[in-house]
């Protein structure tokens, strides 16, 4: 594959993973969750769930698809599930909405109750939840190279900064967003993760029925 091709791949993966993420939404739901700590232990929350969401992302992209394997799942059929959950999960974002798909208020009530919420319930389920776990597992498969490995790893990286950036300035963004810029964000977003679903569940089915390809292009 050439190197140009790879490089668009990866861009594309990094974007999916962004619309995913959505570290903007993600605000609120940290100060919440972190308003007893002073602002030292704030910082290392957010350090501690940007590692953990990178953890979780790793070991998605390279074990997940030995996972599928294992229980005869094919990727085909998979990436029509993951457009499902990955629509579900636009259509809430469109309407501004904090999905359960995410995380569920009963995750959100125990996590107020920890001591140590970085890992659960920030990093898993709200940052990296089935979304990205989908996303990152199917541009495993797709990769054809050790570049595009590399890649993979490179934006699972940037993803975790980007998650680590946008808790780090939780407060100072708060107040210059306010909710209505989360909102507007949080449409944005899930406007892009519709389209990504879309193309997610047009390939799989395409790779499950491909006389439904011909069909179409006859």
């Amino acid at each position: 594959m050439p190197i140009a091709t790879e490089l668009h791949s990866a861009l594309q993966t990094l974007i999916a993973l962004l619309a995913i993420l959505n570290p903007i939404g993600a605000i609120p739901i940290f100060i919440a969750l972190t308003g007893d700590e002073d602002a030292q232990q704030q910082i290392a929350t957010a350090k501690l769930t940007s590692r953990a969401v990178a953890v979780v992302l790793l070991t998605s992209a390279f074990l997940g698809e030995y996972m599928l394997k294992f229980f005869g799942i094919s990727i085909a059929a998979f990436q029509v599930a993951g457009g499902m959950v990955l629509m579900m999960l636009a259509f809430n974002m469109l309407q501004a909405k904090s999905s359960r798909y995410r995380h569920t208020p009963e995750e959100a009530a125990e996590g107020m109750q920890k001591e140590a919420v970085a890992v659960v319930p920030l990093a898993i389920p709200l940052l990296a939840g089935p979304g990205t776990m989908i996303t990152v597992i199917i541009a495993h498969h797709k990769n054809a190279s050790w570049l595009a490995s590399g890649l993979l790893i490179v934006d699972i990286v940037l993803i975790a900064g980007v998650a680590y950036a946008a808790l780090r300035l939780a407060e100072p963004l708060s107040r210059r967003l306010g909710v209505t810029g989360i909102n507007i964000s949080t449409r944005i977003f899930g406007l892009v993760l519709a389209a990504i679903a879309v193309t997610f569940i047009a390939n799989g089915l395409a790779a499950l029925f491909p006389g439904l390809v011909h069909i179409g292009t006859s």
